[in-house]
């Protein structure tokens, strides 16, 4: 899984952008990831602040960030930070409210709800900002 939750300045229209796929991601899911924001974003402009996952700092997604300059700027969490990082909260809400105590029927029982609880939490504004202000006030 990986998850997105992008604000504007000030913190409000907060958005998910998640992705769910089959293994682990590696550094070329998180190019397509990259690539699939872009089209997402329609033209505007990101500052996307991300953990230390070796992934994140591959070569190959280093050579992309450098190569969308025109939309993209990328800064970095401090290492063993993730209480800075809204999205740790949404995962948190997910695992404690829609994933406890409902052991999964399978791994396509358990895709159907992680679906499901990504889709109450995107649309839950006012807790995606709940997440943003979370991590600001522990900062």
């Amino acid at each position: 899984m990986a998850g997105m939750i992008k604000f504007t300045p000030n913190g409000n229209n907060p958005q998910l952008f998640f992705r769910l796929q089959p293994g682990s991601m590696d550094r070329y899911d998180f190019v397509k990831f990259l690539k699939n924001i872009k089209t997402e974003m329609k033209g505007k402009k990101l500052l996307l602040i991300w953990d230390r996952l070796p992934a994140h700092r591959a070569k190959i997604v280093t050579n992309h960030i450098k190569s969308q300059k025109s939309w993209l700027r990328v800064e970095y969490y401090p290492g063993y930070a993730p209480e800075l990082s809204p999205v740790e909260f949404m995962w948190s809400s997910m695992k404690r409210k829609d994933l406890a105590h409902v052991p999964p029927k399978g791994l396509k029982h358990l895709k159907r709800l992680v679906r499901k609880s990504v889709r109450r939490i995107r649309s839950d504004k006012q807790l995606l900002k709940g997440f943003l202000r979370k991590a600001y006030v522990l900062s």
